[in-house]
């Protein structure tokens, strides 16, 4: 037995009028069947059923309004069990309430305790998201839990979010292989909370005989079942070369996994596949088709990869981009960073060339708030930002993500450096919180880290403006004397949405950032 979570069903909306309910308590309908009508401020919806069951609770009458992420209607599972037993009373069977962060459900136990096991729903994990992918699990059915202990990390497609258990306990079932999706306000696993399991249990009048029928056991946690050490990143260089954990001795600390376990493993002579390599699962293995005498690897797109792929259609499609290059002398930046990193190593802090760049970007943002801004949906006002929230992207192990840097303006360039430092770390490593992807004004893409020298970079909307950064490269100038000279030279490109910045602004803007970065003592005078 479980409530129906009425999901998410339009963009900002959080509740419904109830217009109709197209079936009654006590019916049994089958899945996919149409159950309700609401009616947003946009839409008349009609709800289908989840799976097939009996329907034990209607929550609300017809034209009372419906909250979003609460209880709709009550539903028992019927699928397929003939003679399944009737729904108990509510004097038998407590209510649970329902709450937008996670809902429980009760399910018999196969000992008889009808009350005894836990569903743990998944809960809301992002705006918008309505899936993630399992990627680890930490536990194994079977296993004691105890209160907020990790139980899974799960992978959206802006972040990784690890999921704790809400009780201590035992876990019963996990509802999900690794690698297959789960979706939002549905089971994730089952468990039978402590205080539950070690109530007293009926005494049998009757010792039963060693020939007798045993009892089905409770699942215990094995030996073979327990976690190897290895990071997130790890695991998908595992994931992705079909390879087994299991099989990669570990060099790290306490058996430990580490990259360089797995290349050499990958550099070993291949033999004979072991007995788990032949039993691989069929729904998480990726999927093989002929082409010819060639085999074609498929792998579906999710996680963060569906993303990007649609917020990068959906800004190449709508935004006109005009793109505007230059070169920018930082042969003086460099001698700078060189003079003041003694000081941020002795705090503890790395510093690179991207602090200035941000800073320089929030000091020529006041002078061309434009830059800073956002469109309204109906491309009638311009929203000019109060705050520089500077993103960067960063090629992580899980895609490519743009946490930013809050309030760069108020910043010093030495929390500017801990802020990327931080940022870096947490992308690279799947762990960026939500709030650090959320609020981005304008971006930087530092392509020229991996050896690009040219770009033309797609806007991160709702944002108006990105800058790609080229490598630097030692070329010759001409000096004050008309003497060649060598210099460290960066080429950049931006990006600006031509409906609100036109040629002029862009290259105005660019050449006050430009100065700041080749004459970087300037940017003193405006710091506040």
């Amino acid at each position: 037995m479980s409530d129906f979570i009425l999901p998410d069903i339009g963009e900002g909306i959080v509740e419904c009028e109830l217009v109709k309910w197209l079936v009654a308590e006590g019916d049994v309908i089958e899945e996919d069947q149409p159950v309700a009508e609401v009616m947003t401020d946009k839409a008349l919806v009609e709800i289908p059923a989840p799976y097939k069951g009996r329907v034990t609770r209607l929550y609300y009458q017809e034209g009372d309004i419906a909250k979003v992420h609460a209880p709709l209607f009550e539903l028992v599972d019927e699928s397929g069990e003939a003679g399944a037993p009737a729904p108990a009373s509510a004097e038998e069977s407590p209510q649970v309430d329902a709450a937008p962060e996670a809902v429980a459900k009760a399910e018999p136990l196969q000992s008889g305790d009808d009350n005894a096991t836990e569903d743990f729903i998944l809960p809301d994990i992002g705006e918008g998201i309505v899936e993630c992918e399992v990627v680890e699990w930490r536990v194994a059915e079977g296993d004691e839990i105890e209160e907020d202990q990790p139980v899974v990390d799960v992978m959206t497609d802006k972040a990784m979010v690890e999921i704790t258990a809400p009780k201590a306990g035992r876990i019963t079932k996990l509802y999900h292989e690794q690698q297959s999706m789960a979706r939002v306000h549905s089971p994730l696993f089952a468990f039978i909370p402590r205080d539950r399991e070690e109530a007293p249990q009926p005494k049998s009048e009757s010792r039963p005989s060693a020939d007798a029928a045993p009892t089905k056991a409770t699942p215990v946690a094995t030996g073979t079942r327990a976690r190897i050490p290895a990071s997130p990143a790890v695991r998908r260089l595992v994931r992705e070369h079909e390879l087994n954990l299991g099989d990669i001795a570990g060099s790290g600390k306490d058996g430990r996994v580490l990259k360089a376990d797995v290349l050499a493993h990958l550099e070993q002579p291949k033999s004979e596949p072991s007995a788990t390599e032949r039993q691989v699962d069929p729904g998480t293995a990726p999927r093989r088709h002929a082409e010819g005498d060639q085999q074609v690897r498929v792998e579906p797109i999710k996680g963060m990869k569906t993303a990007m792929a649609k917020a990068m259609v959906q800004s190449a499609t709508t935004i006109p981009h005009f793109i505007y290059s230059e070169d920018i002398d930082v042969t003086d930046l460099l001698m700078l960073r060189e003079q003041l990193k003694p000081e941020a190593e002795a705090k503890g802090t790395r510093l690179t060339l991207m602090p200035f760049f941000m800073k320089a970007m929030a000091l020529a943002v006041q002078e061309y708030p434009v830059l800073n801004s956002q469109l309204n949906e109906d491309v009638t006002e311009i929203h000019y930002l109060p705050h520089c929230n500077i993103g960067m992207a960063v090629d992580g192990k899980a895609g490519l993500v743009v946490p930013n840097v809050k309030h760069v303006e108020q910043l010093t360039l030495l929390g500017i450096a801990e802020e990327i430092a931080r940022l870096t770390e947490a992308a690279r490593s799947g762990r960026v919180s939500q709030d650090d992807l959320k609020g981005g004004t304008i971006t930087i893409s530092n392509i020229g880290a991996l050896g690009g020298t040219y770009a033309a970079p797609i806007i991160n909307a709702p944002e108006v403006a990105i800058v790609a950064l080229g490598r630097t490269q030692k070329l010759p100038r001409f000096d004050a004397n008309g003497q060649v000279v060598e210099r460290a030279i960066m080429t950049i490109s931006w990006a600006g949405d031509h409906r609100i910045i036109d040629g002029g602004t862009i290259a105005r803007f660019c050449n006050l950032w430009k100065s700041y970065l080749e004459s970087p003592q300037t940017m003193l005078l405006h710091m506040g």
